[in-house]
């Protein structure tokens, strides 16, 4: 049985892997256990990891520290390719104010936290430990250990170890604290529901309706004229004339008194849109299609990587097949079809015209939903590579005693944004599909955590026993005050309702278990929307500041 007690105890490859398999797979079955229907997920391969590694269950510390780093790097590259598209988005309109109020939800932690450090004593790269335990951010976690170590070559366990004890409260807190807003705030959830569904669509997505010519300032203007003098800009899907004839008009069809418009925009131009050509009617889609069989709408998937980045008004497909492209579906998204924006692969296009014509737009832009499936690989070690270079530019910031650098985590989040928003205008597909994505955030985040563990678990015990156990007040605090603050700014100051705030404080904590509890108990899915508009930024500030605070 030497084989066996070499495989278990010995310092070899073969002994990492089998130690780190062991964490991850125990840590994944015990994270799907829930209390009061909450679940700490994947968080459990740090605690199994912990404790096996105080057992004296450990593995080589050149290997532990490459496991950790690649897992990180795969974790953090594949978040920000998901939240590249819309991260630059999440700032218009509504999601400017989301935004800054998640930014006052971080920027008040990292007081509170500074404040304890100050107060207690507690050394600084383990209140950022705690810190990150309490807002459940792994990534701050990674980043914060990274720079430690390259500053000092030794890595800080007490980092992990800080970040272990506050991360059940932390997820706790977030789920108390809103639902200790609402019984604050005495907030009526069907009223809420009820007032939600009053206003309407999202400003920014695409909404469709029918419009009657009635205003004479129009009759016998072009669409494109109207286009121009309204600066709203809508898309005519269909138009019906007065004299029955129905066609897919393009941008010099003349609009005439008693035309019916089908008209797509999105919803914060509707209502000027209406006014402007006439009256809303009440005609739904089936009413359209009766008019004339000849013309059919179809969903088609963008696939073809020549068409990558190039704009709708390049691509010029109505003049050359005959048909619009009214909606443009992109990450869960409907948007407006305007002449500027760029397709990207894996988008989705609503097209009407007739059988023909839709086959031709169909060979143009691919539609071949099995290529989807395609793994692309070389965007992602090419952004990993440039993430990792990105990453290590030192730079120089006054007042700072060493030059900050991004890091493994920063270099690579930020990398993947901006590939992620902009490599489709340079032609990189950087395309992923739902399942591949969280694929390999899944086992970058499992890796990561497995070798954390397993690195921390030694001096954990000590470390609690001897004041740590103080850190879970600690952490607690940094959950709940920032959040009580914020909860209260933004219901009484910006009126907004409580399924926004419920997305804003889920989203800037980068709480996904929080989430899902929400989502399953109220089941309205503006908090997921919230969710998302928040997401990226806070994601991006919680690497950050965790590198700032311990340089």
């Amino acid at each position: 049985m030497n084989w066996l007690d070499s495989l278990l105890f010995s310092d070899s490859v073969a002994h990492a892997i089998l130690v780190i398999s062991i964490v991850i797979a125990l840590g994944i079955m015990l994270g799907k256990v829930k209390v009061f229907g909450v679940s700490l997920g994947v968080t459990w391969i740090l605690f199994v990891g912990i404790i096996l590694s105080h057992f004296g269950f450990t593995v080589n510390p050149a290997v532990r520290s490459f496991v950790s780093d690649f897992g990180l790097i795969l974790f953090v590259f594949s978040l920000g390719l998901q939240v590249g598209p819309g991260f630059f988005a999440s700032f218009k309109r509504g999601g400017l104010r989301l935004n800054m109020l998640a930014v006052m939800i971080v920027v008040l932690g990292v007081v509170l936290a500074l404040a304890l450090h100050f107060i207690t004593g507690t050394p600084l790269p383990t209140m950022v430990g705690v810190m990150s335990g309490a807002v459940t951010n792994t990534p701050g976690l990674g980043a914060a250990q990274q720079t430690v170590s390259d500053m000092t070559g030794v890595v800080d366990e007490s980092i992990a170890a800080g970040y272990a004890v506050a991360y059940p409260l932390g997820v706790i807190g977030v789920i108390l604290t809103l639902l200790g807003v609402r019984a604050l705030f005495r907030i009526n959830i069907k009223k809420e529901k009820s007032d939600m569904a009053s206003q309407g669509t999202s400003g920014d997505c695409a909404c469709k309706f029918a419009v009657e010519v009635r205003n004479e300032s129009v009759f016998g203007r072009t669409i494109y004229e109207v286009d121009h003098l309204l600066n709203r800009h809508f898309v005519v899907s269909r138009q019906y004339h007065a004299d029955g004839k129905m066609e897919i008009p393009n941008s010099e069809s003349v609009v005439n008194k008693g035309d019916r418009l089908l008209v797509i925009t999105s919803a914060d131009n509707a209502d000027v849109v209406s006014a402007m050509i006439g009256r809303k009617i009440d005609m739904d889609q089936g009413e359209w299609e009766k008019l004339d069989t000849n013309l059919v709408s179809r969903r088609l998937v963008v696939t073809n990587s020549e068409i990558n980045g190039k704009s709708l008004g390049d691509l010029n497909i109505r003049a050359q097949f005959g048909l619009n492209i009214t909606r443009v579906h992109r990450a869960g998204i409907d948007l407006t079809a305007t002449p500027d924006l760029q397709l990207q692969v894996g988008d989705r296009i609503m097209v009407v015209g007739s059988e023909k014509a839709i086959a031709k737009v169909a060979a143009l832009v691919g539609n071949e939903a099995r290529k989807l499936r395609e793994p692309k690989l070389i965007p992602i070690f090419i952004g990993i590579f440039l993430g990792i270079i990105v990453g290590s530019v030192p730079i120089m910031l006054p007042g700072l005693s060493q030059p900050l650098k991004l890091g493994l985590a920063g270099g690579s989040l930020v990398v993947a944004i901006l590939i992620a928003r902009f490599g489709p205008r340079f032609g990189m597909v950087t395309y992923t599909t739902a399942s591949s994505n969280m694929m390999l955030r899944e086992v970058g985040i499992s890796l990561f955590l497995a070798a954390v563990g397993l690195g921390a678990g030694q001096g954990f015990v000590d470390a609690v026993l001897g004041g740590g156990y103080l850190w879970i007040l600690y952490g607690f605090l940094i959950t709940v005050v920032p959040l009580i603050i914020v909860c209260t700014v933004a219901r009484l100051v910006f009126k907004l309702d409580y399924f926004s705030i419920s997305g804003l404080v889920c989203g800037s904590h980068t709480n996904p278990t929080a989430l899902a509890f929400m989502n399953s108990t109220f089941e309205e899915p503006r908090i997921a929307v919230v969710y998302a508009t928040v997401y990226p930024l806070a994601m991006f500030m919680r690497v950050i500041v965790a590198q700032l605070m311990v340089l």
